[in-house]
This record gives structure tokens, C-alpha cells and sequence, in this order.
């Protein structure tokens, strides 16, 4: 019996997701994000201040730098392509069995996105409860012994994070709209 990921073909040989274009469109899709990422950052630190001290201005070094990055990812990208070009395309509905399989990292950054979102309107405490609870009820906490203890353990990170940075290392976190 072979598994839902590998596949037999007449010869008996296993063919994987691991062969085929799936690894150059990875590396395409990666270096083309970081590309865009360094590029928003390399925009964004033209407007670092810049100090009378400094000829250049303190976004000069932060620009090279990020400028060599999006060179790289460049060349990366062209690379990968004509890899891409080179190879066999994959059988149909690999990408849709690999986002199945990957389903709850996808949920998670789901809801790391939200949770993004959330702290400067709940602030720290109360969004980090809320992800903090969904997080482990999405990662397979349904009975009400593993559900009380993910309140506990929810309560003490979020509330006890944000008491131990307030009163102790003196560091406000975010307290939101609502406090």
C-alpha cells in the first residue's frame, strides 16, 4: 500500500513531491519575496534621520546592504528559472495534496496574521489570550482537562508577560484601545 505523498509508477520506481519543479518554484516564489521585502526596506531607509556627522547619512549603510540583497535574490531568481524552465512539470493536484498536509502550519499563520492585527487595537494582553487560545485549540486541545490548561497557561503569558515587562523590566507593551 503506498502512502497519499508517493506514487508508483509502471517501472516500480517512487516518484515524490520532491522531484519535478516543485523545489525551483519554492526557491522562486522565497527569493521573489525576499526581493520585494529588501526592496520596501531599502525605500524605507532613505528616510532613517540623518545626522550632520555622518556624510552619507544614516541610511547609507542599511541601503547597501539591503541593495546587495535584492542583487542576490535577483540572481537567485534567474537561476532558479531556467531550472524551473528545464524541468517536467508535476502531476496534477500536488499543490493542492501539499497545502492539505501543511493545513495547520497555514492556520497558525493565519492566525499570527490576526494576532498581528489585533495588539494595537486590544492591546498585548488580551490578544495574546485570544491567540494564545485559538492557537492551541487549532493545534488539537478539545477536551476540558487540555482546554483548562491551556487557559492557565494563556492567562500566565499573556497577563504575566505584560505584568513582568510593566512592573519589572519597566517596558510598556502595547495596552490597545481598550486599555
Amino acid at each position: 500500500m503506498s502512502s497519499p505523498t508517493s506514487t508508483r509508477s509502471p517501472q516500480g520506481e517512487r516518484s515524490s513531491e520532491n522531484t519535478g519543479r516543485s523545489g525551483p518554484l519554492a526557491h522562486l516564489i522565497l527569493n521573489a519575496t525576499l526581493a520585494a521585502v529588501f526592496a520596501i526596506l531599502f525605500v524605507r531607509a532613505g528616510a532613517l534621520p540623518s545626522s550632520m556627522w555622518e556624510p552619507l547619512g544614516s541610511g547609507s549603510f542599511p541601503r547597501l546592504v539591503l541593495a546587495a540583497l535584492v542583487a542576490i535574490n535577483l540572481a537567485l531568481i534567474l537561476k532558479e528559472a531556467r531550472t524551473f524552465a528545464a524541468l517536467a512539470p508535476a502531476e496534477k493536484g500536488l499543490v493542492g495534496r501539499w497545502c492539505w498536509r501543511h493545513r495547520l502550519a497555514f492556520g497558525v499563520l493565519a492566525l499570527f496574521s490576526l494576532y498581528i492585527l489585533a495588539v494595537p487595537m486590544l492591546g498585548f494582553a488580551l490578544a495574546s489570550l485570544g491567540f494564545l487560545l485559538a492557537g492551541q485549540w487549532l493545534l488539537g486541545a478539545r477536551s476540558g482537562k487540555a482546554l483548562l490548561i491551556g487557559l492557565v497557561v494563556a492567562l500566565v503569558f499573556s497577563f504575566g508577560v505584560d505584568t513582568l515587562f510593566r512592573d519589572v523590566f519597566v517596558i510598556s507593551l502595547p495596552r490597545g484601545l481598550l486599555g
